[in-house]
């Protein structure tokens, strides 16, 4: 058994965005209970002892945690090589200096859309400025910049722009990713899932960025799922490369396997340790040999391991079925019928959306 190489540590789910792509829970009243600096801190002995070299702190957004300083120091002590996953607000310049000093090795930012107006409605709240001025402090402490960008029918039109504010921050790295449909995002598929035409404008525009900027930034395109010919491997396979701690421990192969109905794994209860290696939950779907045809007989089944369990339940209702992206699945249909229906459907109405909820301020 490989032991695993990065932990996504969700701090929180508490946010200042009230994104409408947001792919945190429904239930975010079920997280208020968030792990102590203690118990955060003995997650993370236990996830360098299992061998893990990289940490995502992530949410929500991690900032909220008063205590974040000293998780990143504690991390930095353990030799973890820590990156930070974040709206950029309230990455005051006192916050920055003092993440630069505990040892913080990254920075990811979000970024909504290319100006102001339709950043702050896509994100729900005043931000995009305040973005800004955290990316150039970031570029000024001398951190690696990478800007993240959640695509979707409302902006994947502008990716030219959003590449040009990119370039003029100078990020080293930009993530293009198209929406996963989960939590809030689900919810919303409709008035996200871009058109055909829309996602081949958009990957002609990068193509050519890439070529021109190949010296300078890294981009990075995430095709949408449902217009994928095989589906993805989720996270590099169901528990071989990573794990995720939720904020109240909570101990998931990726981010979305909460909604899964399978038996629960908690640092509360068991080490990290043990759920990685022999907890029901890390077992159910590792390897091969669950898989049902056209998965077990398939050329690709160590490449895609079937891909992801949370969508192939979000569609089906079954997470043990082949992803219904691939287009070898029985239940393909379901897909092709939600392209058909982005591709026919008009601009939606802002009122379409529904924003993420604000669960609270964090401990």
């Amino acid at each position: 058994m490989t032991s695993p190489f990065g932990l996504l540590a969700e701090l929180t789910y508490a946010c200042p965005l009230h994104c409408a792509y947001c792919s945190n829970p429904l239930n975010l009243a079920d997280y208020r209970d968030e792990l102590s600096t203690a118990q955060w801190q003995r997650v993370l002995t236990e996830a360098r002892e299992l061998g893990v070299l990289q940490l995502h702190l992530s949410g929500g957004e991690p900032l909220q945690r008063r205590d974040i300083v000293e998780i990143v120091h504690s991390a930095t002590d353990l030799g973890l090589y820590t990156n930070l996953i974040t709206s950029a607000l309230g990455l005051s310049r006192r916050r920055a200096e003092q993440l630069r000093a505990a040892g913080l090795g990254h920075v990811q930012i979000s970024i909504q859309a290319a100006e102001a107006a339709e950043s702050d409605r896509i994100a729900g709240t005043p931000s995009f400025e305040r973005k800004l001025t955290a990316a150039h402090l970031v570029k000024e402490l001398d951190w690696p910049l990478t800007l993240n960008v959640v695509l979707h029918r409302r902006n994947i039109d502008r990716v030219t722009d959003i590449l040009r504010i990119a370039e003029e921050l100078r990020a080293d790295r930009v993530e293009l990713a198209n929406t996963q449909y989960y939590g809030w995002a689900w919810h919303n598929r409709s008035a996200l899932l871009p058109s055909r035409p829309q996602i081949e404008r958009a990957e002609t525009t990068v193509r050519a960025a890439r070529e021109r900027l190949r010296e300078r930034m890294e981009i990075v395109y995430v095709l949408p799922d449902y217009y994928g010919q095989y589906p993805k491997p989720c996270m590099g396979g169901w528990g071989q490369r990573q794990l995720t701690v939720a904020p109240n421990g909570d101990v998931l192969p990726c981010p979305a396997a909460h909604a899964l109905p399978l038996p629960r794994a908690s640092v509360h209860e068991n080490s990290l340790a043990w759920i990685w290696e022999e907890s029901p939950l890390f077992q159910r779907f590792r390897g091969t040999d669950w898989m049902p045809e056209p998965c077990r007989s398939c050329e690709r089944r160590e490449l895609d391991f079937g891909g992801c369990r949370c969508q192939a339940f979000q569609l089906t209702g079954d997470a043990a079925r082949t992803d219904p992206v691939c287009h070898l699945s029985p239940d393909h249909g379901i897909v092709v019928e939600a392209v058909q229906a982005a591709n026919e459907a008009a601009r939606p109405r802002e009122e379409e959306l529904t924003p993420r909820p604000h669960p609270g301020r964090s401990v």
